[in-house]
Protein backbone atom coordinates (compact mmCIF):
# COMPACT_ATOMS: atom_id res chain seq x y z
CA UNK A 1 0.00 0.00 0.00
CA UNK A 2 2.86 2.38 0.81
CA UNK A 3 4.36 1.92 -2.67
CA UNK A 4 1.02 2.86 -4.25
CA UNK A 5 0.62 5.71 -1.77
CA UNK A 6 3.87 7.28 -2.94
CA UNK A 7 3.34 6.76 -6.66
CA UNK A 8 5.26 3.46 -6.74
CA UNK A 9 8.23 5.09 -5.02
CA UNK A 10 9.71 3.34 -2.02
CA UNK A 11 9.73 5.39 1.19
CA UNK A 12 13.52 5.65 0.86
CA UNK A 13 13.20 7.05 -2.68
CA UNK A 14 10.48 9.48 -1.62
CA UNK A 15 12.58 10.81 1.24
CA UNK A 16 15.63 11.23 -0.97
CA UNK A 17 13.87 12.90 -3.91
CA UNK A 18 10.86 14.78 -2.53
CA UNK A 19 10.76 15.18 1.26
CA UNK A 20 11.27 18.89 2.00
CA UNK A 21 12.49 19.31 -1.59
CA UNK A 22 9.71 19.14 -4.20
CA UNK A 23 5.94 18.61 -4.50
CA UNK A 24 4.51 15.29 -5.68
CA UNK A 25 1.03 14.58 -7.03
CA UNK A 26 -0.01 10.91 -6.94
CA UNK A 27 -3.22 10.02 -8.82
CA UNK A 28 -5.07 7.16 -7.14
CA UNK A 29 -2.61 6.84 -4.30
CA UNK A 30 -5.40 5.09 -2.37
CA UNK A 31 -7.77 3.90 -5.13
CA UNK A 32 -10.23 2.30 -2.72
CA UNK A 33 -10.17 5.08 -0.14
CA UNK A 34 -13.35 5.53 1.84
CA UNK A 35 -14.08 8.66 3.83
CA UNK A 36 -13.67 8.20 7.56
CA UNK A 37 -16.68 10.44 8.21
CA UNK A 38 -19.44 12.36 6.43
CA UNK A 39 -19.78 16.16 6.16
CA UNK A 40 -22.57 16.00 8.76
CA UNK A 41 -20.33 14.02 11.13
CA UNK A 42 -17.55 16.55 10.62
CA UNK A 43 -19.93 19.36 11.63
CA UNK A 44 -20.85 17.35 14.72
CA UNK A 45 -17.15 17.05 15.63
CA UNK A 46 -16.78 20.83 15.20
CA UNK A 47 -19.31 21.30 18.02
CA UNK A 48 -17.14 19.44 20.56
CA UNK A 49 -15.05 21.15 23.25
CA UNK A 50 -12.11 18.76 22.83
CA UNK A 51 -11.71 19.44 19.10
CA UNK A 52 -10.24 22.49 17.38
CA UNK A 53 -12.43 23.75 14.54
CA UNK A 54 -12.55 26.78 12.26
CA UNK A 55 -15.16 28.02 9.82
CA UNK A 56 -13.49 30.10 7.12
CA UNK A 57 -15.81 32.34 5.12
CA UNK A 58 -15.06 34.54 2.09
CA UNK A 59 -17.70 36.95 0.88
CA UNK A 60 -16.94 39.52 -1.83
CA UNK A 61 -13.23 39.28 -1.18
CA UNK A 62 -13.57 39.76 2.59
CA UNK A 63 -12.40 36.87 4.79
CA UNK A 64 -13.60 35.94 8.26
CA UNK A 65 -12.92 33.07 10.66
CA UNK A 66 -15.14 31.62 13.37
CA UNK A 67 -13.51 29.33 15.91
CA UNK A 68 -15.15 26.31 17.50
CA UNK A 69 -17.03 24.93 19.19
CA UNK A 70 -19.41 25.63 16.31
CA UNK A 71 -23.19 25.28 16.44
CA UNK A 72 -25.75 24.78 13.69
CA UNK A 73 -26.40 28.52 13.78
CA UNK A 74 -22.83 29.22 12.64
CA UNK A 75 -23.62 27.56 9.31
CA UNK A 76 -26.77 29.55 8.62
CA UNK A 77 -26.64 32.55 6.34
CA UNK A 78 -23.77 31.21 4.24
CA UNK A 79 -25.71 31.35 0.98
CA UNK A 80 -23.72 33.29 -1.58
CA UNK A 81 -20.50 32.91 0.41
CA UNK A 82 -17.54 30.65 -0.19
CA UNK A 83 -16.70 28.74 2.93
CA UNK A 84 -14.73 25.84 4.35
CA UNK A 85 -14.92 23.94 7.65
CA UNK A 86 -11.60 22.73 9.08
CA UNK A 87 -11.37 20.32 12.01
CA UNK A 88 -8.01 19.49 13.58
CA UNK A 89 -7.02 16.33 15.44
CA UNK A 90 -9.56 13.97 13.89
CA UNK A 91 -7.09 11.16 14.61
CA UNK A 92 -7.48 11.89 18.34
CA UNK A 93 -11.21 11.20 18.34
CA UNK A 94 -11.80 8.66 15.54
CA UNK A 95 -10.00 5.29 15.30
CA UNK A 96 -10.37 5.44 11.50
CA UNK A 97 -8.57 8.79 11.53
CA UNK A 98 -5.71 7.34 13.57
CA UNK A 99 -5.45 4.39 11.16
CA UNK A 100 -5.20 6.78 8.20
CA UNK A 101 -2.51 8.79 9.96
CA UNK A 102 -0.48 5.64 10.64
CA UNK A 103 -0.39 4.89 6.91
CA UNK A 104 2.22 7.66 6.84
CA UNK A 105 4.40 6.14 9.58
CA UNK A 106 7.35 6.00 7.17
CA UNK A 107 7.85 9.51 8.63
CA UNK A 108 8.89 9.27 12.32
CA UNK A 109 6.15 9.84 14.89
CA UNK A 110 8.32 12.59 16.37
CA UNK A 111 7.52 14.63 13.24
CA UNK A 112 3.90 13.55 12.81
CA UNK A 113 1.36 16.12 14.01
CA UNK A 114 -2.28 15.36 13.31
CA UNK A 115 -5.03 14.69 10.79
CA UNK A 116 -7.09 17.71 9.78
CA UNK A 117 -10.26 17.15 7.77
CA UNK A 118 -11.90 19.95 5.83
CA UNK A 119 -15.25 20.19 4.10
CA UNK A 120 -16.15 22.77 1.47
CA UNK A 121 -19.04 23.15 -0.97
CA UNK A 122 -18.38 24.25 -4.55
CA UNK A 123 -16.15 27.33 -4.60
CA UNK A 124 -15.02 26.91 -1.00
CA UNK A 125 -11.41 27.10 0.16
CA UNK A 126 -9.07 29.03 2.42
CA UNK A 127 -7.35 31.14 -0.23
CA UNK A 128 -3.83 30.90 -1.66
CA UNK A 129 -1.36 30.39 1.16
CA UNK A 130 1.70 28.46 2.29
CA UNK A 131 2.39 26.31 5.34
CA UNK A 132 5.56 26.18 7.39
CA UNK A 133 5.41 22.40 7.59
CA UNK A 134 5.21 19.35 5.32
CA UNK A 135 1.71 18.19 4.40
CA UNK A 136 0.03 15.37 2.48
CA UNK A 137 -3.39 16.32 1.07
CA UNK A 138 -5.60 13.31 0.41
CA UNK A 139 -8.85 13.83 -1.45
CA UNK A 140 -11.98 12.07 -0.25
CA UNK A 141 -15.51 12.96 -1.29
CA UNK A 142 -15.84 15.19 -4.35
CA UNK A 143 -13.21 17.05 -6.35
CA UNK A 144 -10.78 19.86 -5.62
CA UNK A 145 -8.67 21.93 -8.00
CA UNK A 146 -5.15 22.38 -6.68
CA UNK A 147 -2.82 25.07 -7.98
CA UNK A 148 0.70 25.26 -6.59
CA UNK A 149 3.69 27.57 -6.96
CA UNK A 150 7.29 27.62 -5.84
CA UNK A 151 7.20 31.43 -5.77
CA UNK A 152 9.36 33.28 -3.29
CA UNK A 153 6.99 36.22 -2.99
CA UNK A 154 5.32 35.47 0.35
CA UNK A 155 3.78 38.84 1.06
CA UNK A 156 0.40 38.48 2.78
CA UNK A 157 -2.90 40.31 2.50
CA UNK A 158 -2.83 42.97 5.21
CA UNK A 159 -5.54 42.76 7.84
CA UNK A 160 -6.82 39.33 6.77
CA UNK A 161 -7.52 36.85 9.61
CA UNK A 162 -5.67 34.18 7.59
CA UNK A 163 -2.21 34.03 6.04
CA UNK A 164 -3.45 34.69 2.50
CA UNK A 165 -0.89 35.46 -0.19
CA UNK A 166 -1.23 38.90 -1.71
CA UNK A 167 -0.05 37.67 -5.11
CA UNK A 168 -0.30 34.04 -6.22
CA UNK A 169 1.05 32.80 -9.54
CA UNK A 170 0.07 29.21 -10.31
CA UNK A 171 2.81 27.08 -11.89
CA UNK A 172 1.11 23.65 -11.81
CA UNK A 173 -2.50 22.53 -11.57
CA UNK A 174 -4.40 19.28 -10.95
CA UNK A 175 -7.97 18.24 -10.27
CA UNK A 176 -7.95 15.79 -7.35
CA UNK A 177 -10.61 13.11 -7.01
CA UNK A 178 -11.17 10.46 -4.37
CA UNK A 179 -7.89 8.71 -3.47
CA UNK A 180 -5.61 11.28 -5.13
CA UNK A 181 -2.74 12.61 -3.01
CA UNK A 182 -0.67 15.80 -3.12
CA UNK A 183 2.53 16.21 -1.09
CA UNK A 184 3.86 19.72 -0.46
CA UNK A 185 7.13 20.66 1.24
CA UNK A 186 7.22 23.61 3.65
CA UNK A 187 6.52 27.11 2.28
CA UNK A 188 5.26 25.84 -1.07
CA UNK A 189 2.37 28.11 -2.11
CA UNK A 190 -0.90 26.34 -2.86
CA UNK A 191 -4.52 27.14 -3.55
CA UNK A 192 -7.30 24.56 -3.30
CA UNK A 193 -10.85 25.24 -4.48
CA UNK A 194 -13.73 22.78 -4.13
CA UNK A 195 -15.42 21.98 -7.43
CA UNK A 196 -18.33 20.29 -5.65
CA UNK A 197 -19.04 19.13 -2.09
CA UNK A 198 -15.70 17.71 -1.02
CA UNK A 199 -13.74 16.37 1.93
CA UNK A 200 -9.96 16.77 2.09
CA UNK A 201 -7.67 15.03 4.57
CA UNK A 202 -4.51 16.93 5.57
CA UNK A 203 -1.75 14.87 7.18
CA UNK A 204 0.48 17.49 8.76
CA UNK A 205 3.93 17.26 10.33
CA UNK A 206 5.41 19.17 13.23
CA UNK A 207 8.03 21.75 12.38
CA UNK A 208 8.71 23.83 15.50
CA UNK A 209 10.47 27.12 14.92
CA UNK A 210 13.94 27.59 16.34
CA UNK A 211 12.49 30.26 18.64
CA UNK A 212 9.88 27.85 20.00
CA UNK A 213 12.44 25.10 20.62
CA UNK A 214 14.81 27.48 22.39
CA UNK A 215 12.01 28.98 24.50
CA UNK A 216 10.69 25.58 25.52
CA UNK A 217 14.16 24.24 26.24
CA UNK A 218 14.94 27.23 28.47
CA UNK A 219 11.69 26.54 30.35
CA UNK A 220 12.81 22.91 30.70
CA UNK A 221 16.17 24.02 32.09
CA UNK A 222 14.44 26.35 34.53
CA UNK A 223 12.59 23.37 35.99
CA UNK A 224 15.49 20.90 35.90
CA UNK A 225 18.68 22.91 36.37
CA UNK A 226 20.06 23.53 39.86
CA UNK A 227 22.88 26.04 40.26
CA UNK A 228 24.58 26.51 43.62
CA UNK A 229 26.21 29.63 45.03
CA UNK A 230 25.17 33.26 45.04
CA UNK A 231 26.47 36.63 43.93
CA UNK A 232 29.39 37.80 46.10
CA UNK A 233 31.64 40.87 45.96
CA UNK A 234 33.99 40.98 48.98
CA UNK A 235 36.38 42.98 46.79
CA UNK A 236 33.82 45.77 46.22
CA UNK A 237 35.44 49.19 45.76
CA UNK A 238 34.05 52.67 46.16
CA UNK A 239 32.49 53.88 42.89
CA UNK A 240 32.25 57.36 41.50
CA UNK A 241 28.73 56.72 40.07
CA UNK A 242 26.45 54.68 42.37
CA UNK A 243 23.96 54.14 39.51
CA UNK A 244 26.51 52.51 37.21
CA UNK A 245 26.66 48.75 36.56
CA UNK A 246 30.41 48.35 36.39
CA UNK A 247 32.56 45.85 34.54
CA UNK A 248 33.45 43.88 37.67
CA UNK A 249 29.80 43.08 38.35
CA UNK A 250 29.27 42.09 34.71
CA UNK A 251 32.21 39.73 34.89
CA UNK A 252 30.95 38.08 38.07
CA UNK A 253 27.43 37.53 36.70
CA UNK A 254 28.81 36.26 33.40
CA UNK A 255 30.85 33.73 35.36
CA UNK A 256 27.75 32.59 37.28
CA UNK A 257 25.83 32.14 34.02
CA UNK A 258 28.55 29.84 32.70
CA UNK A 259 27.02 27.21 35.02
CA UNK A 260 24.15 26.89 32.52
CA UNK A 261 25.24 23.78 30.64
CA UNK A 262 23.49 20.82 29.09
CA UNK A 263 24.30 17.57 27.33
CA UNK A 264 22.70 15.25 24.77
CA UNK A 265 20.93 13.24 27.46
CA UNK A 266 19.17 16.37 28.69
CA UNK A 267 18.25 17.36 25.14
CA UNK A 268 16.80 13.87 24.56
CA UNK A 269 14.81 14.08 27.80
CA UNK A 270 13.51 17.52 26.81
CA UNK A 271 12.54 16.39 23.30
CA UNK A 272 10.74 13.29 24.53
CA UNK A 273 8.66 15.28 27.00
CA UNK A 274 8.06 18.20 24.64
CA UNK A 275 7.06 16.12 21.61
CA UNK A 276 4.62 13.97 23.59
CA UNK A 277 3.02 16.79 25.58
CA UNK A 278 -0.73 16.74 24.82
CA UNK A 279 -2.20 19.86 23.27
CA UNK A 280 -3.88 22.15 25.81
CA UNK A 281 -7.44 21.42 24.69
CA UNK A 282 -7.06 17.64 25.12
CA UNK A 283 -7.99 15.79 28.28
CA UNK A 284 -7.95 12.11 29.20
CA UNK A 285 -10.89 10.21 30.62
CA UNK A 286 -9.90 7.51 33.12
CA UNK A 287 -12.16 4.43 33.17
CA UNK A 288 -15.28 5.13 35.22
CA UNK A 289 -15.05 1.70 36.88
CA UNK A 290 -11.43 0.58 36.54
CA UNK A 291 -10.54 -3.05 36.94
CA UNK A 292 -8.38 -4.11 39.84
CA UNK A 293 -4.78 -4.96 39.06
CA UNK A 294 -5.32 -8.73 38.93
CA UNK A 295 -8.35 -8.46 36.64
CA UNK A 296 -6.49 -6.01 34.42
CA UNK A 297 -3.60 -8.46 34.02
CA UNK A 298 -5.93 -11.33 33.14
CA UNK A 299 -7.77 -9.31 30.50
CA UNK A 300 -4.56 -7.78 29.09
CA UNK A 301 -2.97 -11.22 28.68
CA UNK A 302 -5.97 -12.29 26.62
CA UNK A 303 -6.82 -9.16 24.62
CA UNK A 304 -3.63 -7.10 24.70
CA UNK A 305 -3.61 -3.35 25.23
CA UNK A 306 -3.66 -0.27 23.01
CA UNK A 307 -2.85 3.39 23.46
CA UNK A 308 -5.66 5.90 23.75
CA UNK A 309 -6.22 7.82 20.52
CA UNK A 310 -5.00 10.95 22.33
CA UNK A 311 -1.83 9.39 23.74
CA UNK A 312 1.57 10.23 22.27
CA UNK A 313 4.44 7.84 22.95
CA UNK A 314 8.10 7.94 21.89
CA UNK A 315 11.33 6.40 23.15
CA UNK A 316 15.08 7.04 23.16
CA UNK A 317 17.62 4.64 24.59
CA UNK A 318 16.42 3.44 28.01
CA UNK A 319 13.78 6.17 28.31
CA UNK A 320 10.14 5.99 27.29
CA UNK A 321 8.08 9.17 26.94
CA UNK A 322 4.31 9.28 27.10
CA UNK A 323 2.06 12.33 27.28
CA UNK A 324 4.81 14.64 28.50
CA UNK A 325 6.26 12.29 31.12
CA UNK A 326 9.48 10.30 31.06
CA UNK A 327 10.11 6.81 32.39
CA UNK A 328 13.49 5.09 32.51
CA UNK A 329 12.89 1.36 32.07
CA UNK A 330 14.94 -1.75 32.68
CA UNK A 331 16.38 -3.51 29.64
CA UNK A 332 13.95 -6.43 30.04
CA UNK A 333 10.97 -4.10 29.50
CA UNK A 334 12.30 -1.98 26.64
CA UNK A 335 11.34 -4.39 23.88
CA UNK A 336 7.75 -4.55 25.09
CA UNK A 337 7.37 -0.79 25.40
CA UNK A 338 9.08 0.05 22.12
CA UNK A 339 6.67 -2.33 20.39
CA UNK A 340 3.79 -0.47 22.03
CA UNK A 341 5.22 2.90 20.96
CA UNK A 342 5.77 1.77 17.36
CA UNK A 343 2.51 -0.10 16.83
CA UNK A 344 0.31 1.72 19.39
CA UNK A 345 -0.95 -1.67 20.55
CA UNK A 346 0.59 -4.66 22.24
CA UNK A 347 -0.52 -8.29 22.08
CA UNK A 348 1.02 -11.60 23.05
CA UNK A 349 1.42 -10.66 26.70
CA UNK A 350 1.30 -14.19 28.16
CA UNK A 351 5.04 -14.14 28.87
CA UNK A 352 5.18 -10.49 29.95
CA UNK A 353 6.71 -9.80 33.40
CA UNK A 354 4.73 -8.33 36.28
CA UNK A 355 6.80 -5.12 36.12
CA UNK A 356 5.41 -4.41 32.64
CA UNK A 357 1.83 -4.85 33.82
CA UNK A 358 2.47 -2.47 36.72
CA UNK A 359 3.45 0.25 34.23
CA UNK A 360 0.57 -0.52 31.87
CA UNK A 361 -1.91 -0.56 34.74
CA UNK A 362 -0.86 2.90 35.87
CA UNK A 363 -1.38 4.21 32.33
CA UNK A 364 -4.74 2.41 32.14
CA UNK A 365 -5.88 4.11 35.33
CA UNK A 366 -4.86 7.48 33.87
CA UNK A 367 -6.83 6.93 30.67
CA UNK A 368 -3.67 6.79 28.54
CA UNK A 369 -4.14 3.16 27.61
CA UNK A 370 -7.19 0.98 26.92
CA UNK A 371 -8.18 -2.65 26.90
CA UNK A 372 -9.69 -3.67 23.54
CA UNK A 373 -13.23 -4.95 23.65
CA UNK A 374 -13.68 -8.71 23.63
CA UNK A 375 -14.04 -10.17 20.16
CA UNK A 376 -17.45 -11.56 19.34
CA UNK A 377 -17.55 -15.17 18.25
CA UNK A 378 -19.52 -16.07 15.13
CA UNK A 379 -21.13 -19.44 14.90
Amino acid sequence: MIDRLLGFLTPRQFLARYWQKAPLFVPQALPEFRDVLTPAELKALAAREDVQARLVVERDGVWSVRHGPLSAGDFRGLKGARWSLLVQGVDQVLPEGKALLQAFSFIPYARLDDLMVSFAPAGGGVGPHFDSYDVFLLQGLGHKRWQISGQRDRRLVQGAPLRILERFRAEQEWTAGSGDLLYLPPKYAHYGVALDDCLTYSIGFRAPSAQELVTQFLAYLEENLQVTGMYEDPDLRLKRHPAEIDGAMLDKVAHLLEAIRWNRAQVADFLGRYLTEPKPHLFFEPPSRPLGFGAFVRVARTRGVRLSLKSLMLFHGPSVFINGEALRVASGLRGWLTRLADGRELAGLNAAPRELFEILYEWYRAGWLELPAARRSHG
